[in-house]
Order: structure tokens, then C-alpha cells, then sequence
């Protein structure tokens, strides 16, 4: 009788594992994401003057059109009694019309991007089932803001990823930001982003120095890179073979010469500034270290620990707050 019990707690048990694991599966499969195309509104409420594609961005998407208001454009209040003929204004302009139509010719398909976000947020959802999946949409910032996050929205601007030699860009912007605006770097930074508005940088907690920035921005990278199955850090990053070359050669060289200038404890906002930076000032045996070698390093040890330690689960990492802690245990 005792034999029989046994057994049948044995069946129980493992039929509780199986309908866990399909509930599991069942949140991450139900997943899938499709961009609205707020961006087609924008252009024909305010290029070709349409009150109908004004009003749908005011009924269809109130907060979309708030932030762009508010926080994008900052050109006044939402409620504002004229704010409809004062973005209409904004976006006369004859250079912002120009990028508006390209960028609308350039992302006339989307199916890449909402592919990639798809498999992203699936990912995620098999690892962590409670984390929210956001409503996406696409819009046209004026080249103000590449991604912005409230709550369960995410919004990223196609105006600002057209690639880094398209010719605007060269009025506006260096070398260092123009790696920064090209297509393949529009699901790191929505995914990015939405994990910073999730698990936020807690700057309360007292003085944060430059090794909590980048353990920081590491697990955020670490886990942004594995949801996307990106192959390295470094492309993850965005460097070149070059740059590539120069991280695994002096990495531990450049990890050494940080501890001893005092620079991983350092609060300096221009030392982290020089670590976190597309275009940094480091000179490390006369030679100017790669951009954003800070994040890339922060990653590296996450990545490290990760080995170490693989019954540390994503969620465990994304909480964490003492990175000394995470490190030393």
C-alpha cells in the first residue's frame, strides 16, 4: 500500500511539473507583437493636413501623442488650446518633411522588427512569465528621442534609425552617434529601455560609482544579449573588428590600470562619463580605448559571474542592486 501511494504522489508530482510547464509555454507562446503605425498618422495629420488622422492620434493613442507632446517635442501641453496647430507647425518644416517621407520609405515593412520583438519578449516571458509585454508603435521624434517607455508602452522613432550614412545625419550629428542610428540597433535599444523602466538604476541608495554604473548597465546588456541570441558583447555593442581585436588583447591590462587610478570607485560624473560615453576621452597607453568600454566591460563580468554561478536565474540578476555583493559571492 505504502508502494502504491508513493507512486501515485510520484504521478501527481509529475503531472503538476507538466501543466506548469505548459502554462509556462502557453505565456510565452501567446506572444506576439505588432507595431502600430502611429507614424502614418503623424505624417498624414500633419503633411498632408487630414483632421481624421489628427483625431485617431488623439482617440486611438492619447498617450503616444502625450509623450510626443510633452516629453518628445516639448512644444507645450496636450490640452493646450492650440497644440493641434502647433504640432502641425512643428512639422512643416521642409527638412522634417523630407525625413518623415524617407523614413516612412524606409520602414515601409516591418515585419523584421516585429519579428525580432516577438522572439525578444517570448524569451522573456519564458524566463520571467510576469513581466508585462508593452503595447509597440512606431513614430517620427524630429530626431528628439530614439526610444521612449511609459507604463505598458514602447515607442521607437524610425526617423532616427535610417542608417549612418544617410546624408541628414551629417548635418547633425558625429562619427561616435551615427553608429548608434542604424536599423539592426533598434531591438537592443527598445528591449534596453524597457528593462531600464522595469528594473531601474536605484541612484538613492547613496554616491553610485562607475563600477555600480557599469554592473548595472552590464546585466542589462547581459540579458538583452541573451534574449536576442546576439552571438558576442562586442556586437552587442557595436564594435568594430578592429575595436573587437583591441578588447580581447588589453582587457585585463585596461581592468588593472582602472582599479589602480582609482577609477571603478570614482563618483567623478566626467570619469564615468569616459567609460559610458559613444565618443570617450580615455587615453590608455596612448591610445583612445573604445566607445562605451565601460558597458562592455560591465557585461564581460556579468558574464563571468553568470558561469560561476548558473543556478542565478534572470529575474535573480535584473533585482540585484549590490553589485560588490553579486561579485564577491
Amino acid at each position: 500500500m505504502k508502494t502504491f501511494i508513493s507512486i501515485l504522489l510520484m504521478i501527481i508530482m509529475c503531472t503538476a511539473c507538466q501543466f506548469d510547464l505548459r502554462k509556462e509555454d502557453a505565456s510565452s507562446a501567446n506572444v506576439e507583437i505588432k507595431v502600430s503605425r502611429y507614424d502614418h498618422l503623424q505624417y498624414e495629420a500633419t503633411v498632408l493636413n487630414s483632421v481624421s488622422a489628427l483625431q485617431k492620434m488623439n482617440l486611438d493613442f492619447p498617450r503616444a501623442t502625450k509623450l510626443l507632446i510633452e516629453d518628445v517635442l516639448v512644444i507645450g501641453n496636450v490640452n493646450d488650446a492650440e497644440i493641434n496647430e502647433r504640432l502641425c507647425a512643428y512639422y512643416s518644416d521642409t527638412v522634417l518633411v523630407r525625413l518623415m517621407e524617407d523614413a516612412l520609405a524606409k520602414y515601409e515593412d516591418m515585419s523584421f522588427i516585429e519579428k525580432g520583438l516577438t522572439n525578444g519578449f517570448k524569451a522573456l516571458k519564458k524566463e520571467i512569465p510576469d513581466i508585462p509585454v508593452p503595447k509597440v508603435y512606431s513614430q517620427i521624434s524630429a530626431l528628439n528621442q530614439s526610444v521612449v517607455v511609459e507604463d505598458s508602452l514602447l515607442g521607437f522613432s524610425i526617423d532616427k534609425y535610417m542608417g549612418a550614412d544617410y546624408p541628414l545625419y551629417r548635418r547633425y550629428y558625429y562619427d561616435s552617434q551615427l553608429r548608434s542610428m542604424t536599423p539592426d540597433r533598434i531591438l537592443p535599444d527598445c528591449f534596453t529601455y524597457y528593462l531600464f523602466s522595469l528594473y531601474p538604476f536605484h541612484w538613492e541608495t547613496g554616491f553610485r560609482t562607475l563600477f555600480d554604473i557599469i554592473l548595472y548597465r552590464g546585466k542589462i546588456n547581459w540579458v538583452v544579449r541573451r534574449i536576442l541570441d546576439i552571438e558576442s558583447n562586442e556586437e552587442l555593442i557595436g564594435y568594430t573588428e578592429e575595436e573587437r581585436e583591441w578588447c580581447k588583447k588589453n582587457k585585463e591590462k585596461l581592468w588593472d590600470w582602472m582599479k589602480m587610478r582609482g577609477h571603478l570607485t570614482s563618483t567623478d560624473p566626467m570619469v564615468i562619463r569616459a567609460y559610458t560615453h559613444p565618443d570617450p576621452n580615455v587615453l590608455f597607453k596612448g591610445e583612445k580605448v573604445p566607445p562605451l568600454i565601460g558597458l562592455w566591460l560591465g557585461t564581460e563580468l556579468i558574464g563571468e559571474y553568470i558561469k560561476k554561478h548558473p543556478e542565478t536565474s534572470m529575474i535573480e540578476l535584473l533585482e540585484q542592486q549590490d553589485f560588490r555583493e553579486l561579485l564577491e559571492r
